[in-house]
């Protein structure tokens, strides 16, 4: 099981892409790269369950060549280490914290687009969005964040052992 986090800055003349969606609104996430939150969560997840570090270790914001990279990419690097190491995908979970824009309508095509690239039955990936009430960065529109959480099992035709 890997657990991932991750947030960033709400900006102006930056675009808002979530889950590889460009998310229609006045603001978008500053970052090295194109700051997908949601993304970004799931690779950290994905490497925590194989127990390969985070997201900064393998693509760090100092190398340029993830100057603006979409992040999907990233996550087709991932999803190929994850391979590599002889696991499989069981499921993922996610949660987009977000007092704005509202999200339920781009979920189907962020659930398309991230299920193609793991190789996944879209069935078994979960995008939510939630709100804080106002209260904290997220709240004050400063920045969106967003938790995942992924299982994963040795791939069964795997010859390598997972522990």
């Amino acid at each position: 099981m890997g657990f991932g986090y991750d947030v960033h800055p709400l900006v102006p003349n930056r675009p808002l892409i979530l889950g590889g969606v460009r998310i229609p609104y006045l603001l978008g996430l500053q970052g090295h790269s194109d700051a997908d939150v949601l993304t970004h969560a799931i690779c950290d997840a994905l490497l925590g369950a194989i127990a390969e570090g985070d997201i900064g270790r393998h693509f760090p914001d100092t190398d340029p060549q993830y100057r603006n990279i979409p992040s999907l990419l990233l996550l087709k690097k991932v999803f190929g280490m994850v391979k590599e190491k002889g696991f499989q995908i069981l499921n993922i979970d996610t949660t987009i914290v977000a007092e704005k824009p509202k999200l339920l309508e781009y979920f189907p095509k962020m659930i398309k687009m991230i299920s193609e690239i793991l190789e996944m039955e879209s069935g078994r990936i979960s995008i939510k969005a939630t709100t804080t009430e106002g209260l904290g960065f997220a709240g004050r529109g400063e920045g969106i964040a967003a938790y995942a959480i992924v299982l994963v099992q040795e791939a069964p035709d795997s010859s390598q052992s997972s522990l």
